[in-house]
């Protein structure tokens, strides 16, 4: 049984019907997520549902249940921020190409990657192959390097 299934029977009594119920989900998860969103404390919640026209008892439960889960819905929501796809792994190698066909000496290495790349929507994994020359390599680690740095100094 879904977690819909699971409120449309608890809310069978109030004689909503199946549209209701999912706007009412809808609705409660955008003002829930935006409240955490924005570090909103329980009692600015309560009072800006209220003038809303939730009944005082019901944003009191309400805000309750938001002030256990604050802290564990923004972790959720700082881990789905603007996150379109996950790395899941990276393989790498390297060929030092001597001399070719068209070239007597070439001596020039290849780094060959391949990011496997899991989509967020529909949790398929994608290889996404990459060949760069060893001065664009450097280029790229450095970019990666410096990326890092600052994201982790926005952690």
């Amino acid at each position: 049984m879904c977690i819909y299934d699971k409120i449309l029977k608890l809310t069978s009594d109030a004689k909503l019907e199946s549209g209701d119920v999912k706007a009412t989900i809808a609705v409660l998860g955008f003002i829930l997520s935006s409240a955490a969103k924005h570090n909103v404390d329980s009692e600015s919640l309560s009072s800006e549902l209220q003038q809303l026209g939730l009944p005082k008892e019901h944003a009191s439960g309400l805000c309750r249940s938001y002030e256990e889960k604050q802290s564990s819905l923004q972790d959720r929501l700082r881990a789905c921020s603007l996150r379109l796809s996950q790395l899941g792994s990276v393989r790498w190698r390297v060929d030092y190409t001597l001399s070719s066909s068209e070239l007597q000496e070439v001596n020039e290495p290849v780094v060959h990657l391949t990011f496997n790349v899991r989509d967020r929507e529909c949790e398929k994994m994608t290889a996404v192959p990459v060949t760069l020359s060893a001065n664009k390599f450097r280029v790229l680690l450095a970019e990666l390097k410096q990326a890092q740095t600052l994201m982790n100094t926005l952690l």
